[in-house]
């Protein structure tokens, strides 16, 4: 889950685009492949749209499984903690694939990356059609966090290089908004698919992996279809793990933003994994449709509010994502508390909106305190602690119910979260004094 671009190479691993980096807008002959008939731009801006589709599709398909844990559960009997143990099986794969193969694409090339990627997603559905029993969950949603994991980071710059040659002299607003809506919006996109398909089909468990396989598939073919923009190295340096470090300057900004967006992933965590469960359970809804809609709201919330705050400062996006994700997460907890689903909806909806809103100001307060030097490596770590909220916190929600009723452990969470956040408000604070001081 992400929504600028991920961790790439350090510095010197020289990467040949033709397309380039994000910064002025490039001339036209900057572009091997225009021409001055604009034929090239054109075959750019088509590309530009195919991997923005394809993007939407692979990020929807890794939250197909959201709306149908309350089916496993019923079929086989899992607990809550089950369920958080495969949703965090999938984080540990997309880490996993961040550190270890989320910036090759600078090598080989952007097309050699997303192809092999989708594929891994698409085995993935294979998985879940042909091994629907325990141990074959786990595994789909590894692998599934393996082709995620290749694709955020290799997505969001191929879309930046289309975008650039396909509309020289533009500006990046095209480009944020509609990694945005793939990124996050995907996400939100795929509970909202399979929960349809689950209510209104046959064979709910099986129907919407059938037609997000055929989407990947597609999706292979149009990646192939689309313009490359990165020429491969004719000698690729040594490959290395993504590393990982902290900004010489401003560590306690740093901090403030890799906690920010612990906080934040931890809401899309929960919403991803046990709210459907606790909407058909406590809240008495089991409809597989409302389970998505549930999910689509808090992602496409959380992509509108990224599109509605791009010219805030970091500083602003900070404030504004804090107190309105605090403020969804009381209206949650007030509605959890009431068994009422209209406020749990109003408080999933703020949340969402104020956590996308706050990864936005981390991302931003990263890219702005670390020195171009470092700024792959400080990325990496701020994605590093992200993802672990995206683990952490569930698991432990799912551990908790199994001695405290669901209410009482999602109750806790929210209060651990606001103090969470509570810390990133203090320690932004002590960093905006010191380089006051300064």
């Amino acid at each position: 889950m992400t929504t600028e671009t991920a961790p790439q190479t350090a510095p010197e691993t020289k990467t040949r685009t033709t397309g380039k980096a994000p910064g002025p807008a490039p001339s036209p002959e900057a572009y091997p492949e225009a021409d001055p008939a604009g034929r090239g731009s054109r075959r750019h801006s088509v590309g530009f749209w195919l991997i923005a589709a394809v993007f939407l599709t692979s990020m929807a398909f890794s939250t197909v499984p959201t709306p149908l844990y309350p089916l496993y559960q019923r079929r086989d009997g899992f607990s809550t903690f089950t369920i958080t143990v495969v949703f965090a099986v999938y984080a540990v794969g997309v880490v996993a694939s961040l550190m270890l193969a989320g910036h090759i694409s600078d090598w080989v090339g952007r097309k050699r990356v997303l192809i092999p990627a989708l594929a891994l997603e698409a085995v993935a559905a294979v998985l879940f059609l042909s091994w629907p029993a325990l141990p074959g969950l786990i595994v789909a949603r590894f692998v599934t966090g393996l082709g995620v994991g290749m694709i955020t980071a290799t997505a969001t710059a191929h879309l930046h290089e289309l975008h650039a040659a396909g509309r020289p002299g533009a500006g990046r607003g095209r480009f944020e908004v509609v990694s945005t809506a793939a990124n996050i919006g995907g996400l939100g996109v795929g509970p909202l698919v399979a929960g349809f398909l689950a209510q209104f089909v046959t064979e709910p468990l099986r129907t919407p992996y059938l037609v997000f396989a055929i989407l990947l598939l597609l999706g292979i073919v149009a990646v192939a279809a689309a313009p490359e923009t990165v020429e491969e190295l004719p000698q690729r340096p040594a490959w290395r793990p993504q590393t990982v470090s902290v900004p010489s300057g401003g560590r306690t900004g740093y901090l403030a933003a890799v906690v920010s967006a612990f906080s934040a992933f931890a809401v899309f965590g929960m919403f991803s994994s046990l709210a459907p469960a606790f909407v058909a359970g406590p809240l008495h809804h089991p409809s597989r449709l409302l389970a998505g809609v549930v999910v689509f709201m808090v992602f496409g919330t959380a992509a509108l509010a990224q599109s509605a705050t791009t010219r805030m400062t970091a500083g602003i996006r900070l404030a504004v994502g804090l107190l309105g994700e605090a403020a969804g997460l009381v209206v949650l907890a007030a509605g959890m508390e009431r068994a009422d689903l209209a406020a749990f909806l109003a408080g999933g909806a703020l949340a969402g909106a104020g956590a996308g809103v706050l990864f936005k100001s981390a991302i931003g307060t990263v890219i702005a305190k670390a020195a171009p030097a470092q700024r792959g490596s400080a990325l990496a770590g701020l994605f590093l602690i992200a993802y672990l909220g995206l683990i952490v916190p569930v698991v432990g929600l799912g551990v908790a119910t199994r001695s405290l009723p669901v209410t009482t452990a999602m109750l806790w969470f929210t209060g651990a979260l606001l103090a969470v956040m509570t810390g990133a408000a203090a320690l932004a604070g002590t960093a905006r004094r010191t380089a006051a001081g300064a």
